[in-house]
């Protein structure tokens, strides 16, 4: 992703300290988010970036949630229950459920939204989450012709029924998921691929869609039909699409935004000694990486040349003296912070660096490459003043430690994502993925051969096997060994060059009030108030 993000926990529905509707209209609490990009889209069946799904996690509310310590909370679902044998879960949903515009929000209406985003015609490159329903990755395929033979169903308006292709452990926190969040069926059926725009939009989170002005604004305000309408209290939240840190720092200095998408690493300095109360650093679980396409030259077939530039990364430098923000040297693909997950990483880690140098001039020199030869290849990535010191920071390392010409070309976030989606024209680019649910397993769905996500094009046959059988195995030891392997294979095949693991910094306002951020990255915006100021 990824990237993804938050639903509102039911505990919160009680509090007792509710400013009066009343006095809320006379004040209106507005708070302005830098949001880092303009979305690509607000239709939560079809995000697939960070920035989209922010703003979807006001607008719609799924089964359940994950709090700020990613324990599960009841959200549309009241209650749950599963078989004996873990293949079937029964969902109750709240007896108060309705849409923006009045309609109740039935078991249906979740059924609908989960047949829609494994059925091919609706055009959705993120399924893989789905997988373990039941005919869900039949239908994704066009094994199976009919997305009604996915396995949901509604008992009845209130009674929602998953069944299961194999028992999977960390189901209900996958729901939590944002590609799980429901979709109003009359929308979609009448408006089609315009469903998510303003006007039209009917969602069935704490806020709706009240504007949405390209790259400007996207307004979203109180739901009045949302079950914790009186706990939610902020009045509206305008998230604001501001690509350049230097210029949303700037923003934020003339009181324009409220909390900041990010922090320019080059002023870190600075607001570490000037604005040090209002700069806020969350744990974040999340690789940065360069992403290798396998399926263009010159990585093509070369997995010598890949582990060369992975092995000359000076990975200390850049989350010491470019991110500055409590990011950690990535030696393998998994972030740590799993609970039963012990990390992977590549054998020549205790290494240093000048012998890595050594051995990596000799896999250049084997993969066909040398002084009077050297590889030349582009590193794209989108526009950013922290992403394009990286950027330069690698290709430096690349080019004094090997001699490889590295080309750099920067270009808007979307264009960036559909290129790498392509694998026609991308090289080497970057990428990060960050975690949709609190588990190693989502981490290595990305690299499966049929993953709408797999940008790099990695394709092995053992590797997609490997993952297969740890999502069958129910012993939690075994599957996590069994993924353990997989993560070696990956650090041998090299799709990627990790470079670090991610943390979360903002700058915030001392009047916001409940920002708290979970390691996934998600937050509960009906927690957020604001004192006077």
């Amino acid at each position: 992703m990824r990237r993804f993000l938050a639903i509102i926990p039911s505990a919160l529905l009680c509090l007792s300290s509710v400013v009066p509707p009343a006095a809320r209209a006379e004040e209106p609490a507005i708070l302005r988010f830098g949001n880092g990009s303009e979305p690509a889209t607000l239709d939560p069946g079809k995000s697939d970036v960070q920035q989209d799904l922010n703003i979807e996690t006001d607008l719609f509310e799924g089964l359940v949630t994950l709090d700020a310590d990613t324990n599960i909370r009841p959200a549309a679902a009241e209650s749950w229950k599963v078989s004996d044998d873990g293949l079937i879960y029964t969902f109750t949903l709240r007896p108060d459920l309705q849409w923006s515009n009045g309609d109740p929000v039935t078991a249906e209406d979740f059924a609908f939204s989960f047949r829609r985003i494994v059925d091919p015609a609706t055009g959705v490159q993120y399924t893989f989450l789905l997988y373990p329903i039941r005919n869900a990755e039949d239908i994704v395929a066009g094994r199976i012709k009919d997305p009604n033979a996915l396995g949901v169903r509604a008992i009845d308006a209130r009674t929602l029924e998953i069944t299961l292709r194999a028992p999977t452990a960390y189901f209900v926190k996958m729901l939590a998921a944002p590609k799980f969040l429901p979709v109003h069926p009359d929308s979609v059926r009448r408006f089609g691929s315009s469903y998510s725009r303003a006007g039209n939009l009917v969602s069935n989170g704490p806020f709706m869609l009240k504007e949405w002005t390209p790259q400007s604004r996207v307004v979203v305000v109180r739901n009045p039909h949302f079950h914790g309408a009186a706990a939610v209290k902020l009045s509206e939240i305008d998230y604001l699409p501001i690509e350049n840190e230097n210029e949303e720092l700037k923003r934020y200095r003339a009181g324009e935004v409220d909390v900041t998408w990010s922090v320019p690493r080059d002023q870190i300095s600075m607001v570490r000694g000037s604005m040090a109360e209002e700069f806020r650093s969350f744990p974040f679980l999340a690789v940065y990486y360069a992403g290798l396409n396998l399926e263009q030259p010159p990585f093509k077939d070369n997995p010598m040349l890949r582990q060369a530039l992975a092995m000359v990364v000076d990975r200390e430098a850049i989350v010491e003296k470019i991110m500055k923000t409590g990011e950690t040297p990535a030696y393998g693909w998994i972030p740590p912070g799993l609970p039963g997950y012990e990390q992977q990483h590549f054998p020549w880690e205790s290494l240093s660096m000048a012998d890595r140098i050594i051995e990596a001039k000799r896999l250049y020199q084997e993969a066909g490459y040398g002084p009077g030869h050297p590889a030349k290849f582009e590193l794209r990535y989108n526009t950013s003043a922290n992403h394009k010191a990286i950027m330069i920071a690698l290709a430096s390392m690349w080019k004094q430690a090997l001699g490889a010409e590295v080309t750099l070309a920067n270009e808007e976030f979307k264009a960036l994502l559909e290129e790498r989606k392509q694998k026609k024209i991308t090289q080497a680019f970057r990428g990060t993925w960050s975690a949709d649910y609190p588990d190693p397993f989502n981490f290595f769905e990305v690299l499966q051969s049929n993953s709408g996500l797999n940008d790099m094009g990695y394709a092995n046959p053992d590797y997609d096997a490997l993952i297969g059988e740890a999502a069958r195995t129910l012993d939690p030891q075994e599957r996590m060994k069994l993924l353990e392997q997989a993560e070696r294979m990956v650090l041998t095949d090299l799709p990627m060059v990790p470079v670090y693991f991610s943390a979360f910094p903002h700058m915030v306002k001392p009047y916001v009030q409940g920002y708290h951020p979970n390691v996934l990255g998600q937050w509960h915006s009906m927690d957020i108030s604001l004192l006077p100021h």
